[in-house]
């Protein structure tokens, strides 16, 4: 007792018959462990950390009548050793960790009185097993007859068990057994599904297996850009069957998928797709299968299109919603890139987990724009692999309507990368033309879309010729940040082709033309 050995020792005499080890270091029977004591009737060996044991581990005991390995480690046991052990009466296994037990495994323990398999991990188990059980088979053919047959204990409970189609032979032999087969608690209880979880065996029918039968309420579904779509399927089964949904050959992610039963033998399987865009559309498949097999079926997608444009600008396919605007700004510049972030006023944000956007995207001339939809709850966008020296246009729009004044920004990639993919910070903002214009790295320029006409193309050339003139001062201002820029004046900014170091001249006011109201820097964006 409390002894520690790791290994049974070598030198045991050979008349012993009962050996009792306990509470000791044991991690393994090997084989022909015991083969010295051919004398052997009494084993115990119980509250060890024995997790293997060698199908050749009771060689040579023939006499062995018990047999206790209570409290170790054992998930499985080699059942066909119990042919060298004829004369078993007792064996006790239980609080080990035993989930499977195989239709052979009783086939070898001809005479046993006593089987203690509780408090395992045993969820499902075929009536063969004890239909294959010579003890069993032995009470049945006495049935009727005086002939006496020794009872045989057996213990079950306290095992996880599955109560579904699975375990349906073995209910019906718990509730039907009888003497000689006496059961130590006759009890026993489901611990799943959720549904049955803690009813006794002879509460519950189950049905037999059947294999996945999947439908859905709609196969062909036409829905409009940005709407949130979900794609229901219903399956049949039971087993509880597995079930996920492939787009394209590809699984798609389980957190957008729930699946839930809905019946005993019925689950229901969603696919959410947020804010549905046009490259969504095409067959989304529910594929659903337990151990008898799979099925499947495909619902098909469409995605109209919002956009329907042939000039500069954008038509809605819905009315424009009151207080439905989105202020938009450049959050970070890039060597390649802009990142958009925007900010819903009003209605549109009254429900920001239900609000989607139209990003689009294009050169400034472009007929037709790229439009991106972003789903409910994400409020930024990085614009990467622009083109040198091109004039583009970015719009952000509240669901599928037209974008309004203010959710634009308009700038023009500049044409020398190099110099700024050497500096250690890549963001910076310096006012280089008139009319709120902005330089961004790799020589971008961003102006808002209320800029005068020639203004971008005056500064073009004008600027250039300036920086190369007052690199000094420039060096001086990287680091300046958007509230540092003068507010709505164009003075100093350019520069007339003529005369280096004078100014150009300010517009003087006309008689009777207001003067545009003050606009301070977030304006820019």
């Amino acid at each position: 007792m409390s002894a520690l050995l790791r290994q049974i020792p070598a030198n045991i005499p050979q008349d012993i018959r009962k050996i009792r080890i306990e509470n000791s270091h044991l991690t393994e029977l090997p084989r022909g462990s015991f083969e010295n004591v051919s004398a052997l009737e009494y084993l115990w060996l119980n509250f060890n950390n024995i997790t293997v044991m060698h199908i050749k581990s009771l060689e040579y005991l023939p006499a062995l009548k018990e047999l206790r390995l209570q409290g170790n480690k054992l998930s499985s046991v080699p059942w066909t050793a119990f042919q060298d052990t004829p004369a078993l009466k007792i064996l006790d296994l239980k609080h080990n960790r035993l989930d499977v037990l195989p239709e052979h495994a009783l086939r070898y323990l001809p005479n046993l009185t006593y089987l203690d398999l509780s408090s395992n991990q045993l969820t499902i188990i075929s009536r063969d097993v004890f239909f294959n059980w010579p003890v069993y088979q032995r009470s049945q053919r006495a049935e009727g007859q005086i002939e006496a047959i020794s009872n045989a204990v057996l213990a079950l409970h306290d095992n996880p068990w599955l109560c579904d189609c699975r375990l349906r032979g073995f209910v019906q032999f718990i509730k039907s057994v009888g003497p000689p087969i006496i059961l130590m608690n006759s009890y026993l209880t489901c611990s799943s599904p959720k549904f049955r979880a803690g009813k006794f065996f002879h509460e519950v029918e189950l049905n037999s297996c059947m294999k996945p039968l999947t439908s859905a309420l709609d196969t062909n579904l036409t829905v409009p850009v940005g709407l949130n779509v979900t794609l229901t399927c219903f399956v049949q089964a039971s087993p509880s069957p597995a079930v996920w949904w492939t787009y394209a050959l590809k699984l798609l992610r389980a957190f957008n998928v729930s699946t839930e039963p809905i019946s005993e033998e019925t689950v229901r399987s969603e696919l959410l797709i947020p804010a549905a865009r046009p490259a969504d559309a095409g067959n989304y498949t529910c594929t659903a299968a337990n151990f008898l097999g799979n099925t499947s079926v495909a619902i098909t997608l469409h995605v109209g299109a919002p956009w329907a444009s042939t000039t500069p600008g954008w038509v809605p396919i819905a009315p424009a919603e009151p207080g439905a605007h989105v202020e938009v700004r450049i959050a970070k510049q890039t060597v390649y890139g802009i990142t958009l972030e925007w900010f819903a006023a009003a209605a549109a944000a009254a429900e920001p987990g239900e609000t989607w956007y139209t990003l689009l995207v294009g050169r400034y001339d472009a007929a037709q724009k790229d439009a991106i939809y972003i789903g409910p709850g994400i409020n930024t966008y990085s614009v990467t692999d622009l083109l040198p020296a091109t004039k583009y246009e970015v719009c952000v729009a509240v669901r599928n309507q037209a974008p309004r004044k203010g959710q634009c920004v308009v700038f023009v990639t500049g044409s020398d990368v190099s110099q700024l993919e050497q500096r250690e910070k890549l963001i910076h903002i310096v006012v280089i033309v008139c009319a709120m214009v902005l330089a961004v790295p790799a020589g971008m320029y961003a102006c808002t879309a209320e800029a005068r006409p020639g203004c971008l193309a005056r500064c073009l050339g004008a600027c250039p010729r300036r920086r190369r003139g007052g690199q000094a001062q420039a060096a001086g201002s990287k680091e300046s940040t958007l509230d540092s820029l003068p507010a709505g004046s164009e003075d100093g900014l350019c520069r007339p082709e003529g005369g280096r170091g004078s100014r150009r001249p300010m517009a003087r006011e006309e008689p009777g033309k207001t003067r545009p109201p003050h606009r301070n820097s977030a304006d820019l964006y």
